[in-house]
């Protein structure tokens, strides 16, 4: 299909948005009207070239003073108008984008909060949260600064930062990537390359291998961990030497909802859906999460054939979302997440400009919506470590021994988790190898009551409720455990233990 000039298609899109919310304003009752058009007084755009200049704006609600929600109708028009219309589909994760079912779900986390309790940790080992498979400036599809990752890292308890680069010609990710201790977080370097996220010990620039079974050789030979990453890809991989597996990938969540990709690049439902992803961020960056049963099938597979420890992948990137640049007197640019793209605005037709403008200048961004703030995305999902000291040499060797699980914060902290096995008052973490004997047992245990499900070579072998778990052990086998939640009415999944290899 040939696509049409960005003016053209802005034009025609807009259009269709206006006579469509026309249409549906006569349509409209006082009772009835799941969307709240609201007053549709008038609505025009002149079309110049990119200039675009805005006689007056909707209003999407039934209060007549509501800037706010008229800039972010006006932007997400502009932002999304220029991609190719698809028909809005009802798919489970757009019934997730509700109020009601947002406003919920802001509830039974609000309730966990207070219910959860501190857990001491046990054994010689302090705990510590990781974020992996996080991208910054360097990569090609992001712009991320260190400040505002640490940032965003601090805020959510990450004190562990593991970069993933995509490799570029123009630097090198091993050297010139962000590394060491900044603020209290520390940051190791590495990079996303050829199916791996890569956390090398020596510069890989200029080095070139011929499949991913070398290029396992090269880096485990060398004492550096790799993961397998977007597994749903490599589900036929087996890697002699890699370190583990992504158990969860944010990225392969979304992009597995095909409904609701569609949707977001409908005009529409963005002009619905905006307001709700404002007042609810964490919640409506939420709605995508399934239960990866693709992901620990294939996991479960590999662990019986040789200990792969699991991770999750935040593939943060920041760069979903749009920025209205302030560019010279009435003027402005609306942009990508990227800088790119950029579209010229008139900013006297924004609602509420002046505030916009208040303490800026010209090339400062006067406004930004994001859906994946690094600060969201990093509160998704964790992987919690258990190690020695807060340095790069122990964050290796944990992940390398399997000592760390996976939770999804953003429901409730998980700190405190445990799940290890008692041999004969003997104590082994996750990750270790135990031998088979009368008197061992798994135990668990977690901060709130949650319902525990005990999985054996990828069974379920037994499930229960409340904040304990033990199981007498009397067969061998790879064990894991999950704790899962109740949020708002639904089951889901919280916390994804590693393995104990009972042999």
């Amino acid at each position: 299909m040939k696509a049409r000039p960005p003016g053209r298609r802005l034009s025609a899109a807009y259009a269709m948005v206006v006579d469509g919310l026309r249409k549906a304003d006569k349509r409209r009752s006082d009772d009835a009207c799941g969307w709240s058009y609201g007053c549709l007084s008038c609505c025009r755009a002149a079309v110049s070239g990119r200039f675009f200049s805005l006689g007056c704006v909707l209003n999407t609600t039934n209060e007549p003073g509501d800037p706010m929600r008229r800039l972010l109708i006006v932007c997400w028009l502009l932002a999304f108008a220029t991609l190719p219309f698809t028909p809005f589909v009802v798919a489970d994760a757009i019934e997730n984008l509700k109020r009601e079912h947002l406003e919920a779900v802001q509830k039974s986390v609000a309730t966990y909060r207070a219910q959860r309790k501190e857990l001491p940790r046990i054994g010689p080992f302090r705990e510590h949260r990781a974020n992996l498979h996080v991208h910054s400036h360097w990569s090609h599809d992001s712009v991320g600064t260190v400040d505002e990752i640490v940032e965003a890292a601090r805020a959510v308890g990450t004190s562990v930062l593991m970069f993933t680069e995509h490799p570029a010609e123009h630097y090198d990710f091993f050297v010139d990537g962000n590394q060491g201790v900044k603020d209290g977080v520390l940051m190791i370097p590495g990079a996303e390359m050829q199916g791996f996220l890569v956390y090398p010990r020596m510069s890989l620039r200029g080095v070139t291998t011929t499949s991913p079974q070398e290029l396992s050789d090269l880096v485990s030979g060398r004492e550096g961990q790799l993961f397998v990453s977007h597994l749903e890809e490599r589900m036929e991989w087996q890697i002699r030497g890699v370190t583990g597996v992504e158990i969860y990938n944010t990225h392969a969540d979304f992009k597995d909802e095909t409904q609701m990709v569609s949707a977001l690049k409908n005009p529409f439902k963005m002009l619905q859906l905006a307001g709700l992803i404002q007042e609810y961020p964490q919640e409506s960056f939420a709605a995508l999460q399934n239960y990866p049963a693709d992901y620990l099938k294939r996991w479960d597979e590999l662990t019986q054939i040789a200990p792969h420890t699991g991770i999750s992948a935040n593939d943060a990137h920041q760069n979903v979302g749009f920025v209205i640049r302030w560019t010279e007197g009435s003027r402005g640019k609306l942009e990508d997440a990227l800088g790119e793209k950029g579209i010229e605005l008139d900013l006297n037709a924004l609602p509420d400009i002046e505030n916009l403008k208040k303490n800026k200048q010209p090339g400062d961004v006067i406004f930004s919506l994001f859906l994946d703030r690094y600060e969201n995305s990093l509160r998704h999902v964790g992987t919690h470590l258990l190690l020695k000291d807060l340095t790069e040499e122990s964050v290796r060797e944990c992940l390398t021994a399997g000592r760390a699980f996976v939770a999804f914060d953003w429901i409730a902290d998980s700190t405190g988790f445990d799940f290890y096995a008692d041999s004969q008052a003997i104590r082994c973490e996750m990750g270790e190898q135990v031998t088979l004997a009368a008197e061992l047992c798994l135990k668990a245990s977690a901060p709130l009551s949650v319902h525990w499900r005990l999985i054996r070579n990828g069974e379920v072998d037994s499930e229960s409720d409340g904040e304990a778990l033990s199981c007498n052990v009397t067969k061998s086998g790879v064990y894991r455990c999950e704790a899962w939640l109740d949020v708002a009415g639904t089951p889901m999944i919280w916390i994804l233990s590693n393995p104990i290899y009972v042999r």
